[in-house]
C-alpha cells in the first residue's frame, strides 16, 4: 500500500472517530437534555392534578375521563395520589396501572421528597407533596414520544452528516497527500533516471527548511560521495594500469631482447636482474594497492586491539632495514612514561606497523644519509610519533597533492616510488582516529607528524 493510501486512510478514520465522538456527545448531551426536561414537566403535571383533585375543583370521574380520551391521541401523564399511609386517593387509570406503586416506593419518596427512574420506556417521578397540612405522595408517569422523535431525529441528521463527511473526508484526503506527497514522487522519478553515467545529476532543492527538502539534501549528499566514488575509482583503475604497464613492459621487453639471440652468461645475468628488479616493483605496488584497499575499509570491518606504538615502532624498524642494509632508523623517546597506557593505542597492528614502515622509508629514500629519526612523546589525550629527515625536503607546490594516491612530485627522480605510500598513511591514521602533519623546507629535511588517540 502506498504512502499517500496510507495517509489517505488514517487521516480519514482519525477525523471521523473524531466527529463521531463529538456527535456522540452531541447527541447524549440532547437525551440527557430531553429527559431532564421531561422529569421536570412530570412535577409540573402532576402537581397541577393534584391540586385539582385535592381542591375538588374537578371530580375524579372527570379526571378520568378526560385521560381516557387524551390517551387515545397523546401520551398523556398517568397521575396518582396516595396519602403516607399508601392508601389510594386517586389514580388516572387505575386498570392500566403503569408505575405498580409499591409500599416501599411508597416510602422511598417519603424518605427521600422526590425520585426519579423509568419503567419501560416511561419516564417516572415521585415526590412529596404537602397541602394543607397534610403530606400527599404523587407519582406522574408518561411516555415523552415527541422528546424521543426529536432526539432520534437528531440522531439520524448527524449519522447522515457523519457519513458524508466521511466521504467528503476521503475526497479531500486524498487530494491532500497526493499534493503533500508530490515532491517525493519528483525525487523518485529524479532518482530513477540517475545512473553511473549521469552522477553529476542532482535533486532539485526549492527552500532547504522541510523534510522532503531534507531528504533531497541527503540524496544529492549521497549522489556527491557516490560520484567520488565513481571518479576515484575511475582514477584508480586508470592509474594502477599506467602504473603496472611500466614494470611489466620492461620486464617483457628485457627479457624478449635477451632471447633474440645467444648471449654472454654475463649478459643473462644483468637481464635476469632488470627482470628481477622490476618484478620487485609490481609486487611492491600489488602490496601497496592491497593495503590502500585495506586501509579504506569501514572501521567496523577491522579487527582493532590495544597495541603498544613503542612495539610497533621497533617491528617496523626491523623491516625496513631488512628489506634495505643501507638504511638506519633511530628511534628517541622523549621521556619515560609512568603509565603503558600513554603509548598504547586501540588499533590494528598490521595497517599501523605499514604506515609507520612508509613514514621511515620515505624519510631514508629522500635523505642523503639514508637516515630516519623516530621521536615518540605524548601530550594529553594523544600519542605523538615525528618521522624526521634532512634530506631534499618537498616543494611547496607538491605539498597539496602529498596525500593523493599515484601523484608523485618533482622529486621523483630522486628515489623510485609508485606514489601510493603517503595516501596509504594518511587513510590508516584517518582509520585510528588520529591525524598527520606534515612540515618541510627545501634542502633542509621534512618531518611528518602522527597524532593518535592512545587508551
Amino acid at each position: 500500500m502506498k504512502i499517500r493510501t496510507k495517509l489517505t486512510i488514517r487521516y480519514t478514520a482519525v477525523t471521523a472517530t473524531v466527529f463521531l465522538i463529538l456527535m456522540g456527545m452531541i447527541w447524549f448531551l440532547s437525551e440527557n437534555n430531553r429527559k431532564n426536561i421531561f422529569f421536570r414537566d412530570l412535577k409540573k403535571e402532576g402537581i397541577t392534578k393534584a391540586n385539582l383533585f385535592l381542591q375538588n375543583k374537578v371530580d375524579a370521574a372527570t379526571m378520568q375521563s378526560i385521560y381516557l380520551n387524551n390517551s387515545e391521541f397523546i401520551d398523556e401523564v398517568e397521575v396518582a395520589v396516595y396519602d403516607t399511609d399508601f392508601n389510594l386517593l386517586y389514580h388516572d387509570a387505575k386498570e392500566i396501572d403503569r408505575v405498580k406503586e409499591t409500599r416501599e416506593m411508597i416510602d422511598r419518596i417519603i424518605r427521600e421528597k422526590s425520585i426519579e427512574f423509568f419503567e419501560g420506556g416511561y419516564q417516572v417521578v415521585g415526590l412529596l407533596y404537602p397541602f394543607n397540612g397534610r403530606d400527599y405522595v404523587i407519582t406522574a408517569a408518561a411516555f415523552d414520544g415527541y422528546g424521543y422523535a426529536k432526539v432520534d431525529a437528531l440522531r439520524n441528521i448527524l449519522l447522515a452528516l457523519w457519513m458524508i463527511g466521511l466521504a467528503i473526508l476521503a475526497v479531500v484526503g486524498y487530494f491532500l497527500s497526493r499534493g503533500a506527497l508530490s515532491p517525493v514522487s519528483n525525487i523518485v522519478r529524479k532518482v530513477e533516471k540517475i545512473t553511473a553515467f549521469n552522477l553529476d545529476e542532482r535533486i532539485p532543492v526549492t527552500n532547504g527548511k522541510d523534510e522532503l527538502d531534507e531528504l533531497a539534501t541527503t540524496f544529492n549528499h549521497t549522489l556527491d560521495r557516490l560520484e567520488q566514488s565513481f571518479d576515484a575509482q575511475k582514477m584508480f583503475v586508470s592509474n594502477v594500469s599506467h602504473e603496472l604497464r611500466t614494470p611489466m613492459a620492461a620486464l617483457i621487453g628485457g627479457l624478449e631482447v635477451a632471447l633474440l639471440k645467444e648471449r654472454p652468461v654475463e649478459t643473462y645475468r644483468k637481464a635476469i636482474e632488470e627482470a628481477l628488479s622490476d618484478a620487485d616493483k609490481v609486487v611492491k605496488l600489488s602490496e601497496g594497492l592491497l593495503n590502500l584497499a585495506r586501509a579504506s575499509y569501514q572501521p567496523e570491518q577491522i579487527k582493532m586491539e590495544e597495541v603498544r606504538l613503542d612495539e610497533l615502532l621497533l617491528d617496523a624498524r626491523e623491516l625496513v632495514l631488512k628489506a634495505n642494509n643501507s638504511y638506519k632508523v633511530t628511534l628517541i623517546f622523549d621521556e619515560e612514561a609512568d603509565d603503558d597506557a600513554v603509548i598504547t593505542v586501540s588499533g590494528n597492528a598490521y595497517l599501523l606497523k605499514t604506515a609507520f614502515v612508509n613514514l621511515m622509508e620515505n624519510n631514508c629514500k629522500f635523505s642523503a644519509d639514508r637516515t630516519s629519526s623516530v621521536q615518540i612523546s605524548f601530550y594529553g589525550e594523544k600519542s605523538i610519533l615525528r618521522f624526521s629527515d634532512s634530506g631534499i625536503g618537498i616543494p611547496e607546490e607538491d605539498m597539496e597533492h602529498l596525500f593523493t594516491p599515484f601523484l608523485r612530485g618533482s622529486n621523483r627522480n630522486y628515489a623510485v616510488g609508485n606514489g601510493i605510500g603517503m595516501a596509504l598513511v594518511q587513510k590508516i591514521v584517518q582509520l585510528h582516529k588520529g591525524n598527520i602533519r606534515v612540515h618541510s623546507y627545501p634542502g633542509e629535511g621534512t618531518v611528518f607528524v602522527v597524532e593518535l588517540p592512545h587508551i
